[in-house]
């Protein structure tokens, strides 16, 4: 079964270049029917290969294996979270193609297979990323997903504000990525070694970690966390999917943030673990601190939006904290949890966005006040949101709360409240634009009519275009069945208990040879603690809804709203700073050593 593992790129790429070369030749229905064919091909590959990981499968691409314990050749490991993360990857594709069939226009006399083509060349990259044994192949993957994310997210070209946002994610991700480069360059440097199973067993023969194996470790971790989008390294997140096409923000949200955090844990497990790696209290300490801070700062934000689709982008960071925070327990629960947590969130996540295009394509704004009582037609959208609110909250039996549920209590002490809070305030946001654009309850705000002047567009969705060349005077089928499907798969991940057994027994045989099994199941305390921050997330909306100036905070006096500038410069000083900070919270272990 190893030898199919390079398929999982080949698939996705081979079917690009198909599209990209006929594209013009073929109508839109046998383009998209094309790429779905293919994402879904490739999903069911992908699947396929998981139900074989174990023992994880190992191909050298070319027949280019290692010889006298060296290699020059390119290494795909295909193993329970790899393989997990590239089924993932791929049924979002096609969840996102299937959705862009009506929601999402070309350009008038347009290349038919432009958008579904880059939407597979993204599912290569992601694909690859997730199976990539070897760091500098892991980048070049990084970066064929970066790029076309790039494009992707400028693909309404003729809109200033796409390029914008574009540019600024490009910008941010590069210099990301250039941190990646020079912390592999200084890891082959020491070691001579690219494989990420050699590359951690020539650091452990070399002895105690020092300086330039801290640098290596600060630079390649500062190039993942950039993707994933951890504080501070997130400002590009908000601006890109204020701008990106729908479908691009379900895969942005749902899979490429979170691939990062799988880089996080899959470098750190198989380089940086051993004795000659970071000693674990140091990565601990560093995750812990980043975690805190993004799941605080990413809730704060998500409470004070009104443009929609920065109100989920801020949803999606505070829920990278909870993620990095589990990781940084550096248990088998805490890894289990998140993995779960993982697959809930992306079926979520994506189906929120599905739904919030659903309102531009119809009414054209993503303004949380415009929109006041104007869906009351839409009522199975509207409870596909409340639905998505309440699995963000963690509500039993949700995938997301069982992954949350399993994290918290890996996680333990006063950090649990964290995850109550960070999840149910996201959940609040969520409702209270559930209850006041579907129900249009609570009163009608001042400026329901729009608002005007330089920072409109950034703090309300004023402006906003439908992506379709007309508003929907009919929402198709496509476009709801899609995030329905999906919510009813994030519920499945937390019902059927074989599935997260499924994933727990996936995390062990990839991390300890099978030695150790974990058992992912329903306690009273998880179930306790979703009710709880589900509880709390209703409260919230109730008075957000009720009393709106009461937990309203206006835009001038709050000076996290000012942080997101939209400057590029300030987004790289921020950078530059969290690398700093990266490496003096992984310091006191190197001396100490």
């Amino acid at each position: 079964m190893h030898h199919l593992l390079p398929l999982l790129v080949a698939v996705p790429l081979l079917g690009a270049a198909l599209l990209a070369a006929g594209g013009r030749l073929v109508p839109r229905f046998v383009a998209q029917s094309t790429a779905c064919a293919v994402a879904a091909g490739t999903a069911a590959l992908a699947v396929l290969l998981l139900t074989h990981s174990s023992p994880p499968l190992t191909e050298w691409v070319g027949g280019w294996e290692p010889v006298a314990g060296h290699s020059v050749g390119i290494a795909l490991t295909g193993d329970g979270p790899g393989l997990g993360m590239a089924a993932l990857v791929s049924v979002l594709t096609l969840a996102a193609l299937a959705y862009a069939w009506r929601s999402f226009d070309e350009p008038p006399h347009g290349h038919a297979g432009a958008f579904p083509a880059l939407v597979l060349v993204f599912q290569a990259g992601m694909c690859g990323f997730a199976t990539a044994g070897d760091l500098f192949n892991a980048f070049v993957w990084f970066e064929l997903m970066s790029v076309v994310a790039y494009a992707l997210t400028g693909h309404r070209v003729e809109e200033a504000r796409a390029v914008q946002g574009a540019l600024a994610f490009a910008v941010v991700n590069s210099l990301g990525a250039y941190a990646l480069l020079m912390g592999i360059a200084l890891l082959y440097a020491r070691t001579g070694e690219l494989a990420l199973t050699e590359i951690g067993g020539a650091l452990d023969a070399h002895g105690p970690p020092d300086a330039l194996v801290l640098a290596g470790f600060v630079l390649v971790l500062t190039g993942l966390l950039v993707k994933a989008a951890a504080v501070p390294f997130q400002f590009w997140l908000p601006d890109a999917h204020a701008v990106a096409p729908t479908p691009v923000c379900m895969l942005l949200s749902g899979v490429m943030v979170e691939l990062g955090v799988f880089g996080v844990w899959r470098v750190y497990d198989t380089v940086f673990s051993g004795p000659g790696g970071l000693p674990a209290a140091d990565l601990a300490r560093v995750l812990t601190v980043l975690g805190a801070l993004t799941a605080a700062l990413g809730a704060v934000m998500c409470w004070h939006q009104r443009h929609i689709k920065r109100l989920l982008a801020y949803s999606t960071i505070a829920h990278t904290g909870l993620f990095l925070l589990g990781i940084g327990t550096l248990t088998p629960e805490g890894d289990d949890g998140v993995a779960l947590y993982v697959v809930g969130h992306a079926g979520v996540k994506a189906a929120l966005f599905a739904c919030v295009g659903i309102l531009l394509d119809r009414y054209g704004s993503v303004d949380e006040h415009v929109l006041h009582g104007r869906a009351r037609p839409l009522r199975s959208v509207g409870v596909m949101v409340v639905a998505g609110a309440l699995g963000l909250a963690g509500l039993p039996p949700f995938g997301t709360a069982l992954g949350k549920s399993v994290a918290e209590e890996a996680v333990g002490g006063p950090l649990t409240a964290l995850y109550v809070l960070a999840s149910a305030v996201t959940a609040a946001a969520v409702l209270r634009v559930a209850a006041r654009v579907f129900l249009g309850l609570g009163p009608t705000p001042e400026d329901a009519g729009g608002a005007s002047g330089a920072d409109a567009y950034e703090t309300t969705g004023s402006g906003e275009e439908p992506e379709t060349r007309q508003r929907l005077s009919r929402v198709p089928d496509t476009m709801t069945a899609v995030p329905a499907l999906l919510l009813a798969g994030a519920l499945a991940a937390g019902a059927v208990p074989a599935f997260g057994n499924a994933v727990a027994r996936a995390m062990s045989e990839a991390t300890t040879a099978g030695l150790v099994h974990t058992s992912v199941h329903w306690t009273p305390v998880g179930v306790g603690l979703g009710l709880q921050s589900t509880a709390l997330a209703v409260a919230l909306a109730s008075v957000a809804v009720a009393r709106p100036g009461l937990l309203a905070v206006p835009d001038r006096t709050l000076p996290l709203r000012r942080l997101q500038s939209g400057h590029i410069g300030d987004y790289v000083a921020w950078l530059l700073l969290g690398t700093a900070v990266l490496g003096a919270l992984a310091l006191p272990g190197i001396l100490s050593g």
